[in-house]
Parts: structure tokens; sequence; C-alpha cells
């Protein structure tokens, strides 16, 4: 079994049990201060540190280093897809921890959490769904860019329902304003 975090087997109490060596995180880039507030998804690559406010989506390259460290005063209200995170402080949104999910006593998160390894302190707080992932996390669903509003795709699509029909240009109830 190659993994980076292996580091062998132990025997406790008569029982085999893995022992894991502690993660490094890597150098810090970038750091978001406490009075900083952000609108607007954020990309990063290698480490992140945030103390204040993204109000938009956080996501890295296919970076198997890279980190987000969310401290208690930071937050974020928007989707995470970091290969490794540590939170300690509230995320809004869904978590897609490509390696490593690192939840510490403030962790406060709204939303699923999806992981390949993950530790969890006491007083952390998921309300969501947490989501083991051998193969990291689910990949991003495609966007059309079509240029479409969603008027004009209802408009294109054709009525809703038989009530929708008796409502249009033929309807003499509807009047002209010819």
């Amino acid at each position: 079994m190659e993994n980076a975090d292996w580091a062998g087997l132990f025997p406790v109490d008569g029982m085999v049990m893995a022992r894991f060596r502690k993660f490094r995180t890597p150098k810090i880039n970038t750091v978001i201060g406490r009075d900083t507030k952000i609108a607007g998804d954020l990309k990063f690559v290698g480490g992140l540190h945030v103390d204040g406010v993204i109000k938009g989506n956080v996501y890295s390259d296919n970076d198997a280093r890279s980190t987000l460290i969310l401290s208690d005063s930071g937050s974020i209200e928007g989707d995470v897809r970091v290969a490794n995170v540590i939170l300690n402080g509230t995320v809004i949104g869904d978590v897609y921890a490509g390696d490593r999910a690192e939840l510490a006593p403030h962790a406060k998160i709204s939303g699923t959490v999806y992981y390949s390894l993950l530790e969890m302190a006491m007083g952390a707080e998921v309300n969501g769904q947490l989501i083991h992932s051998e193969n990291g996390p689910p990949p991003l669903l495609g966007f059309d860019d079509t240029g479409e509003s969603d008027n004009d795709r209802e408009q294109t699509a054709g009525p809703a329902s038989p009530e929708a029909k008796t409502h249009g240009e033929n309807d003499p109830a509807a009047g002209s304003n010819q």
C-alpha cells in the first residue's frame, strides 16, 4: 500500500493498529486578513490561510499539496474544492477535500463534506453529510454557457401547462394591445 501518510503497523493490547505520519502543511502563499471580505470565486495554488470572509467558491488547481486553512475567525459562503482542508471556522456550502479534511474544534460546516481521509475534533459541527470517497471528490458538473437566460429557455420550451395556453395571444380574455 503506497500512501504518503502511511508509517506502518504497531501492536496495542493484542490488536494491530495503523500509524499515520503527521500531515505537514505546505508553505502559505496567500493570507486573507481578518478585516478582508472577498465577493467572488477564489482560485489559488499552494497554501491559503483565511481569517476573513469569502462569499464565493474557493478552489485550487489539481495540486495534491494545495491546502486551505480556515481559522476560527474566517468564514466561506460557497463550495470548497481543495486537496487538503483544515477548517476551524464556518463554511456554508459543500466541502470537497480530494485528500484530507481536518475539522478543528470550532469548525461549523453547513453542507456535505466529501473526503478521503477525515480527522474531526470534539466540538466540530457538520450540518449535512459526511461522504467518504476513495478516488477524491466527485467531478465538477459541466456548465453550458449558451447565453440564454432562464426566460429564453421557458419561451422556447413552450407552455408548462394547459392553463398557460389559454392566456396566450389567441385568448379573447387577454385582450389586444394593438
